[in-house]
This record gives C-alpha cells, structure tokens and sequence, in this order.
C-alpha cells in the first residue's frame, strides 16, 4: 500500500495512448516536430493568453531553467525554507544559474508572505556588497500541501515587480491546486501576475514531461539556447510533447487532481488528532509520533518518515490512480490509532 510519493504511480492511460500513436513514422527532431510546434497554442488557449511553452523531461530542469532565465549570476532568489528548489534539486537552480544565491524564509503552511519578504530585504539591504534580489519562487501546491490563493500569489507578485524583480511558480502539483481552489489555470498564473511557470505533469499522470511556461514572453528570448547548453534539448521531443498534448486536451489533467485530492482529504477526516497542515492537495502531513508511525509501517503501509529522525512525522501522498482499498485500510489503521 504505497503512500510515498505521486512519482511511483504508472502513467495514465490517455497519455500512454497519445504516445503510442506519436510513435509511427519519422519526425523532425529538436522540437521541430508537429506536437511540439503546436505546444505554444495548446497552453495559450489552456492559459487564455498568449505564451511561450517548452518542453523538458524533468521538474528540476523545469525549476533550473526557468529561474537562470530571469536571475543573473550575482541574483537572489527569495523561496519558503521547505521549497523544493531549495532542499531537493542538489544545486541545480545555482548550478544552472551560473551561481545565484537561494534564500530561505520562514511562513506558516508553507507559504511566503509580502510581509516576510519584506523584511528579509530591509534586514539585508541590497548593495554592491550583495546579491542582487532577482527573484521570488513559490510552489503551488506547496510542499506542506497547502495551496496559495489568487490574491496570495498576486501580492506577492506585485512585491516582485514593486522591487524589481520576477515571479517564478513550481508547479509539479499545479493541477492539484487548481482542482482544490475550483479555478481557472489563469487566476493563480498570469493574472496574479506570474512570470514564469514550472508546469508539472510527471506527478499526475506523465511519464516524463514538464514544461517550462512564460507568461512575460520576452524572457524566453535565449530559453532554446539555455536547454541546449544545460543537456535539456530534446532530440525526440514529439514523446515528451505528445504526452503535455494529451494531458491538457483529454481533461486528465483536471479529473485526476480531483480525484487524488478528494481521496486525501477523505484520508484526512481520520487523522484529525494528528493533522500538521491544513489538506488542500494531495498530501497528507502527519504528526504521529514514532510508535504510532511504526505501527503503521509493520501493517504495510509505505509512506516518507518526515523531518527528524525522532519527531514522529510523516508523509502520505495519494497518486491519481491510489486505488480504493489502500485508502479504506488507512483509514480503518487510523481509527484504530486514534481508539475509534
């Protein structure tokens, strides 16, 4: 019954047709095939405005990527002290920066506010002496599970352009957020005045697709050049495309995240005593304790020991296609936890 992570989940079965049906014939490599000419058109009519997508195999090349394209090698990067970017790519947003600095503030649920940006940049005022604050990150879902509002992410964004700088979302559980908040994909990008996307797929049904999205087209001016560099240039790219097709035109997207969320939240109701974050995606963030955690395990369930070694937390993930019976066997394991 395995609760670790969205990544072990198989691929949907619309998006493996779509890549089975790309899969005749010859076609132009490097992007100069009919699926990925067709990207920028897809997304703009996904996102009601005109974009600029390119496509990638991984969230980390995403979030790489995307941030070197609006921060200079002397830049600063304003992320949560939990972010993915910070704690979980190994380097990568400085690596492919050419040596940007990634700074980590505090917030409740996992989210950054204008307040605390605010005073991150009076305490370090930017100087010669400096790093250049260059950009803001978030994710959305966050990584405790939480989901930023519209009107969040537009305050935020407005604090970045108000100080000169670009807003970037990492998006690997982008649908999980749009499914809990009930909107349209553009009220928590560019209408709240998001720059630049790491759009998720791999989480919510993809084999290996992600896609870098600009909203601000001009800073996808050299993105080509930047992919071909860092090794992320796609030779046989209608696979990776065919599948970001697929995901946005059958509507898996949006079905898989509602259902994923709905089985987390009914997981949810059972562990109130124990709950560390509101559930508004598709994780689940428990405080148990390193008995009840235990017990948890020696019933089968896999799941990520979360934070220290001894504080009793832990991490569940439902993937899209979790079936019903392992989260009846959760749920009845945390009754009997909880003395129901």
């Amino acid at each position: 019954m395995n609760f670790c992570s969205d990544n072990a989940a198989p691929v949907c079965p619309e998006i493996m047709e779509a890549m089975l049906a790309a899969n005749t014939g010859s076609a132009l490599a490097y992007g100069e095939d009919a699926w990925t000419q067709r990207l920028d058109a897809v997304f703009s009519a996904y996102f009601d405005a005109p974009v600029r997508a390119f496509a990638v195999v991984t969230g980390t090349a995403a979030n790489a990527l995307a941030l070197a394209s609006v921060t200079p090698s002397y830049g600063a990067v304003f992320t949560h002290e939990q972010a993915h970017v910070l704690r979980d790519e190994c380097g990568a947003p400085e690596l492919f920066t050419g040596g940007a600095q990634l700074r980590g503030l505090s917030g409740t649920d996992g989210k950054l506010t204008a307040v605390v940006l605010e005073a991150a940049l009076k305490a370090n005022p930017p100087s010669v002496h400096s790093t250049k604050p260059a950009a803001i990150s978030i994710s959305q879902a966050t990584e405790a599970g939480t989901c930023y509002r519209p009107h969040e992410v537009a305050q935020l964004s407005a604090f970045a352009h108000q100080n000169g700088m670009h807003m970037h979302v990492d998006g690997a559980r982008l649908a999980n957020a749009i499914a809990f908040l009930d909107c349209h994909p553009a009220e928590i990008t560019w209408r709240a005045g998001v720059d630049v996307l790491s759009f998720g797929a791999t989480k919510n049904g993809a084999l290996a697709a992600e896609a870098v999205v600009f909203f601000d087209q001009g800073l996808a001016e050299d993105f080509e050049l930047r992919c071909k560099r860092a090794g992320h240039l796609i030779s046989k790219s209608r696979y990776v495309s065919s599948q970001l097709l697929a995901y946005m035109e059958s509507g898996v997207w949006l079905r898989s995240a509602r259902r994923a969320n709905a089985l987390a939240i009914s997981i949810a109701a059972h562990a109130q005593p124990w709950l560390m974050y509101p559930v508004e995606a598709n994780q689940i963030f428990l405080a148990l304790g390193t008995e009840r955690r235990q017990r948890l395990h020696d019933l089968g369930f896999e799941f990520y020991d979360w934070g220290a070694a001894d504080s009793g937390e832990a991490r569940f993930v439902v993937s899209w296609n979790q079936s019903q019976s392992d989260i009846d066997a959760l749920a009845v394991a945390l009754d009997d936890l909880c003395g129901n």
